[in-house]
């Protein structure tokens, strides 16, 4: 006999089932997600909404290039760090560190960031408003690019009338059509544009015309900006210190520990997560260019004599699109696909280790949802390349402004460790036990060190290291101009000094060298999280085809923020041990679930949520409380399921981990067609 729980349950479930049809009838088999063209106003709009992240100090007026995540932006960046630990750190058996954000001036001298660490910057010469030199360049000439385009009758994807009142006046280009080879001259530029130094980019803005885009006027010579941000350790401030710009000084500081804990073994990796600071010149692209962000960074150990990676052969077959240095100096922008292996085989990757991580970046991107398409890798021509790299591939993202970069992976070879070595006095070396012990003959030098000092006093030593770094064949000379009597050598300084028989003598001897001593060379990928996590935003974020006003981000369950939502029916006090036990089940199974109990219609809270990327949600009902049942909805296709409670909990888990896909998950719960019995 069938009951009715009075008029509101009737009114309830009728309008959820006329909700549910209207979605099963415009469901198709595969969703139509770019019906609507990318419109970046109304991604921007979901994410102030939606509260993914804003401006900090916002009240107080805000400062540029300084964001705050809100609870979604926050927990979806956890779960792309989640992500990275796992599939680095703990796959891989890296070492963790946490290092100290706060370094003392000498570190950076050191490193070379004090002298280097900057970027080119130009200032409007009546206003005084600082701009990025290169960045100047490459809007002006893409903005002629475009307006060639149109007036050639070939134009973009037509702008809203209200992003048109965004533009500020001169931004935008006017449609002037260029003649072809300013077109070609153009795209050469910007394709070489990594590549100009400052003086070469001051040439191009007086040369093309290039001027302040936002006032017409024209900008000065490029002068070069430390990116560093100063400080003082100490109340009196006599301890100068920056803010770290990278996480990986840190690493290298630690080496001999790290050594030592990995019981003086190499290959090793060390791996960080951390905040760094950069004090851009005009922060103007959200979370792409910002002051303050997390970096993940890993440095990989290896002997510079064997550059090859035990796994290699595990990534030799994984495709990746690759935009190489020589493509890029001849003006150029053409990327061709190719496997890791054939890279590395032909030599467009230098070495196994460093095409291993290109592989794994690859793959980690992918894993949280980095569309493919829109990925490649470019190689660094030779005048940008840090003053530490000898071969360095970015992971570039395509989205809404053009190609970014990512993730860096560059072969640091031994600098880091050289120069600290150097400093400081310590070694950071290895020491290896070899199996044979390496004989070799070679031309000694022994010292009378009484007779060097007495005769050269404080040129002593000056001679001693002159002739110490002297090679085989220049030891060999001397020995014989000394047999003859006495031997006139250069010193470092432009010193002549005569050298006798009685100060030093060379003799041929045999040694056995048991331990190798070497400074390993560093594998780095560095990954700008803040960066991947937006242009991942914009890669999931797309609107339904029935209603453009309706966005959906499809993030993938491994790092959307909320994987399942848990809709009661209506706030009725039956529904709320159901509830909390759902609920339960699901956070002790390690799903991370939200309750929306709120007044609005089931549509709406799944269309609310649908903004926040969350990919599943199980409704309670009335058939719930007597027969134990619960449908579960899938968020792309908007597809729904019914089980009985416990399956659809069961069902829902390996969903989230990975382990079953939707199509899996039809096969296991039973098409939810609108109705369900109540006695």
């Amino acid at each position: 006999m069938r009951l009715i729980y009075g008029a509101l349950h009737f009114r309830i479930t009728n309008s959820y089932r006329s909700v549910h049809r209207r979605f099963q009838s415009s469901m198709t088999t595969q969703v139509n997600k770019s019906v609507h063209p990318f419109d970046k106003a109304r991604l921007e709009a979901l994410l102030n909404r939606r509260f993914f992240y804003a401006p900090a100090f916002e009240i107080y007026g805000g400062v540029a290039g300084l964001y705050d995540y809100g609870p979604p932006g926050s927990s979806l960046q956890a779960n792309i760090i989640d992500q990275w630990r796992k599939h680095f750190i703990v796959e891989e058996g890296m070492l963790e560190l946490d290092t100290t954000i706060m370094t003392p001036a000498p570190v950076f001298e050191t490193s070379g960031h004090v002298a280097r660490f900057a970027d080119w910057m130009v200032k409007d010469s009546k206003t005084g408003d600082v701009l990025r030199a290169d960045h100047l360049v490459k809007n002006v000439l893409e903005a002629r690019l475009a307006g060639n385009l149109e007036a050639r009758g070939v134009t973009a994807a037509p702008q809203d009338e209200k992003d048109k009142k965004k533009k500020k006046k001169g931004a935008k280009a006017a449609a002037v059509a260029l003649e072809d080879g300013i077109v070609k001259e153009y795209e050469t530029i910007l394709a070489q544009l990594d590549n100009f130094s400052g003086p070469q980019l001051g040439e191009l803005c007086r040369i093309h015309n290039i001027r302040n885009p936002d006032t017409d006027n024209e900008v000065g010579e490029p002068q070069q900006f430390n990116l560093m941000f100063t400080s003082s350790i100490g109340p009196t401030g006599q301890h100068p210190g920056y803010l770290r710009p990278e996480t990986a000084q840190g690493h290298f500081l630690n080496f001999s520990r790290l050594l030592e804990y990995n019981n003086g073994r190499v290959p090793f990796a060390s791996a960080q997560i951390g905040r760094s600071f950069r004090n851009e010149i005009s922060p103007r692209a959200g979370l792409l260019r910002v002051r303050e962000f997390t970096m993940a960074e890993i440095e990989h150990y290896v002997d510079p004599e064997d550059k090859n990676h035990g796994k290699f052969n595990e990534v030799r077959d994984v495709e990746i699109v690759l935009l190489d240095r020589h493509v890029q100096e001849a003006g150029g922008s053409e990327t061709k696909k190719m496997k890791v292996g054939d890279a590395v085989d032909q030599g467009v990757i230098a070495n196994q280790t460093l095409g291993y991580f290109v592989a794994r970046i690859y793959q980690f991107l992918i894993k949280v949802g980095i569309n493919p398409e829109r990925l490649r890798f470019r190689q660094h021509m030779a005048n940008e390349m840090a003053h530490y790299a000898t071969d360095c591939w970015d992971a570039e993202i395509h989205n809404s402004t053009g190609w970014t970069e990512c993730v860096g992976c560059a072969d640091r070879a031994a600098y880091d460790l050289s120069v600290h070595t150097a400093k400081t006095g310590h070694p950071l070396i290895v020491r290896q036990a070899l199996k044979e012990p390496i004989v070799t003959e070679k031309e000694a030098v022994e010292w009378n060190r009484k007779n060097l000092g007495k005769t050269f006093k404080q040129d002593a030593g000056s001679i001693q290291k002159t002739v110490e770094s002297m090679d085989e064949a220049a030891l060999v000379k001397l020995k014989s101009q000394l047999a003859q009597g006495s031997a006139v050598i250069t010193s470092m300084d432009g010193k002549e000094f005569q050298l006798t028989p009685d100060i030093l003598t060379i003799e041929r001897k045999v040694f056995k060298q048991s331990i190798r001593e070497f400074t390993p060379n560093v594998i780095e990928p560095s990954f700008g999280l803040g960066r991947i996590l937006y242009t991942l935003l914009e890669h999931s974020f797309w609107s339904r085809e029935q209603d453009v006003e309706r966005g959906v981000l499809s993030l993938p369950p491994l790092v959307a923020p909320t994987k399942v939502l848990i809709v009661p029916l209506s706030a009725r006090s039956e529904f709320d041990p159901l509830v909390l036990e759902v609920s339960t089940k699901l956070r002790r199974a390690g799903v991370f679930s939200r309750v929306d109990d709120s007044n609005t219609s089931i549509g709406k809270r799944y269309a609310r949520n649908d903004e926040l990327g969350t990919p599943y949600g199980v409704t309670i009902d009335f058939a719930s409380v007597q027969n134990r049942t619960m449908t579960l909805r899938e968020r792309d296709t908007m597809d729904q399921r019914i089980g009985s409670i416990d399956d659809v909990i069961a069902t829902v888990t390996e969903l989230v981990n990975g382990t079953i896909d939707w199509t899996e998950a039809c096969q296991r719960l039973p098409v939810y067609d609108g109705v369900q019995a109540v006695d």
